[in-house]
């Protein structure tokens, strides 16, 4: 065997846990056991007809060749007309990129601002790919615990306490994965109170869930709160959650354009151009009837609750309510300890107890760990009440024996 020596860059990151999960499932699935799925982040709704019809005439009108590396024109003419529908914001088409799914326009982001030692602020728990990005540049994750007491986010104080001369960024996402839980107008002014007064940081944020909402309650994003903050802060965002085009690969980033210059830059010697049939399918989304988000929706909130109050009345499980995205975030550290006391799980934590699941009962979940919050848990549900159904009777069994 040939002596391999890998670069220091990738041993800075792991693999995907929630992908890593998910594929663990799927192999025990296809080799005959019975597996339910709550691990995978996507809707499991098919995208809606209207869009796959663009992507079809796109086809057949042969736009199958190489675009602009920062996407179509009219794509992005049609992400500054859904900022401003959706948003109230104003911006050109030259501070909009459009990436291969939000996560590359994240990791552009990152690499085209972070240089080794510099820091930035991420509230956990966190989506699992954002400080394995920042270890990538040599920057370093400053993680703030924000627990399921103050339902999961962040405060002015804890924000304001976490600042230094080596903060460069500021993470939002809301509403999150894996929590769902989601800012308020009156939060959100609170932490822009905080950050106007340091000039120098920018701030990203995630906006991907924004359609997901599980509440009545209007959506904002910090940048609608504090609009002094446009200039210094990039709004990631995409079509693969709101009408479930997970694999059509589709993000964009709006900001400023000094920034968003630099990640053309950076995407033109990756991937180039996101797809082109997949572009059309995007702008036939975003200009589209806009109701075909409601049928999801009603669902979503349909099992959200039911999800809670199953989840409530296990023993050792604390689970609140989400407000947007279709996760559910239970703190199981009791049920954890209970089930290490009597010797089912070896040790007495979040990963062990998720293996406990899958392995005994079936059942996929992904561990709180993943998110930087030891002791709970991620499910996602999106999937059919049956499916849900079934799995916490699975978890119940598991855990109160």
């Amino acid at each position: 065997m040939s002596n391999i020596t890998l670069s220091e860059c990738v041993s800075r990151i792991k693999e995907s846990p929630t992908l890593a999960i998910t594929a663990k499932a799927a192999k025990l699935k296809a080799e005959g056991k019975d597996i339910i799925g709550l691990a995978a982040g996507e809707p499991d709704f098919d995208t809606p007809d209207f869009i796959k019809e663009a992507a079809i005439k796109a086809i057949n009108d042969g736009l199958t060749k190489y675009t602009p590396v920062s996407g179509l024109p009219s794509l992005k003419k049609a992400v500054v007309k859904k900022l401003k529908r959706d948003n109230g914001l104003e911006y050109a088409i030259n501070e909009v990129i459009v990436g291969v799914g939000g996560k590359q326009c994240i990791f552009n982001l990152f690499l085209a601002l972070l240089n080794p030692g510099d820091e930035v602020i991420i509230p956990t728990p966190y989506w699992v790919s954002y400080t394995d990005i920042v270890e990538l540049t040599g920057a370093l994750p400053v993680l703030i615990h924000c627990g399921i007491e103050q339902s999961f986010k962040v405060t002015p104080d804890q924000l304001e306490q976490s600042i230094n001369k080596k903060t460069k960024l500021v993470v939002l996402n809301s509403p999150s994965n894996p929590t769902g839980s989601t800012y308020s107008k009156t939060e959100l002014k609170a932490l822009a109170d905080i950050l106007i007064n340091y000039p120098d940081i920018i701030l990203m944020t995630d906006d991907i869930y924004e359609h997901i909402r599980l509440d009545d309650h209007p959506f904002f994003n910090i940048v609608m709160v504090e609009p002094r903050l446009q200039d210094r802060c990039i709004i990631i965002n995409g079509v693969s959650k709101a009408y479930s085009m997970t694999g059509w690969r589709i993000g964009f980033a709006a900001g400023p354009k000094k920034i968003i210059s630099a990640m053309t830059i950076l995407q033109s010697q990756s991937t180039s151009n996101p797809t082109s049939i997949s572009q059309a399918a995007a702008e036939a989304a975003l200009l589209g009837d806009q109701s075909c988000i409601t049928p999801m929706l009603d669902a979503f909130k349909q099992r959200h609750d039911f999800v809670v109050n199953a989840f409530n009345s296990i023993e050792g499980i604390n689970c609140i309510k989400a407000q947007g995205a279709f996760y559910s975030f239970p703190y199981a550290k009791k049920a954890i300890n209970k089930l290490h006391k009597l010797g089912k799980i070896k040790i007495a934590n979040d990963i062990a107890f998720c293996d406990y699941l899958l392995d005994i009962k079936g059942v996929a979940v992904v561990p709180g760990s993943a998110f930087g919050a030891e002791g709970y848990f991620r499910i996602s549900f999106a999937t059919s009440m049956d499916n849900l159904k079934e799995a916490l009777l699975r978890i119940k069994e598991a855990v109160e024996g």
